[in-house]
């Protein structure tokens, strides 16, 4: 009996992973190229208006050549304007907030304007952040719930704990993917050295493409 469970067991776990997988596969995958290396991000399909606007101005070259123009280390790097130094497209997108994705190390999310002009915290219509962060104890994690009036389940609160990220951004941007590979590179552009506005003091352009 013990062996008839410990077979299903593993069939079980053989179904989970490869569903999992199966998931992945179909979800639409962005390849950002820069001089640091390769990141290769998945877009939630349960955040259908930022995926699709991404997809639109990937498709549309609204990304080539543009900068990383903000980086801190430890928290995120951001980029999204256009080459040309348009900051974003002139419109924005409703939010799309999801309880199973927050802002562990390696997100994608959508920076936006701050709540006293944008109180339903739509996203910006190009601008996004990929979350480096940093690793949080229990102490710091309750400090950040009453500082923030946040809830951290235990669930997260071990993702934080291990992986790291960027609690306190819960519930106020909308994460709408996950670097799959290229953490090293997200981990290189965070470190570089930067100037006033924590701009990069040389630029880190970037490409993308969808990818299959």
């Amino acid at each position: 009996m013990n062996r008839i469970f410990s077979f299903a067991s593993i069939f079980v776990l053989i179904m989970i992973v490869s569903a999992n997988s199966c998931q992945e596969d179909k979800q639409t995958k962005v390849l950002i190229s820069t001089d640091y290396g390769d990141i290769t991000v998945v877009l939630f399909d349960e955040t259908p208006l930022h995926r699709d606007n991404f997809i639109k101005l990937v498709n549309e070259g609204w990304y080539e050549g543009s900068i990383f123009h903000r980086v801190i280390s430890n928290f995120m790097i951001q980029g999204g304007g256009h080459a040309d130094g348009r900051q974003d497209p002139g419109y924005t997108v409703p939010a799309e907030f999801v309880d199973i994705y927050f802002h562990k190390k390696g997100v994608l999310s959508a920076a936006r304007k701050p709540d006293q002009v944008n109180p339903n915290k739509e996203s910006s219509g190009s601008q996004f952040y990929i979350v480096q962060g940093q690793v949080f104890t229990d102490e710091q994690l309750d400090d950040l719930e009453q500082r923030f009036g946040k809830d951290f389940p235990e669930e997260r609160r071990e993702v934080y704990r291990t992986l790291g990220g960027t609690p306190h951004l819960d519930g106020d941007y909308t994460v709408f993917g996950e670097v799959i590979s290229g953490l090293d590179v997200v981990d290189k552009i965070a470190a570089v050295q930067t100037a006033r506005g924590d701009k990069p003091v040389q630029d880190v352009k970037m490409t993308m493409k969808i990818v299959k």
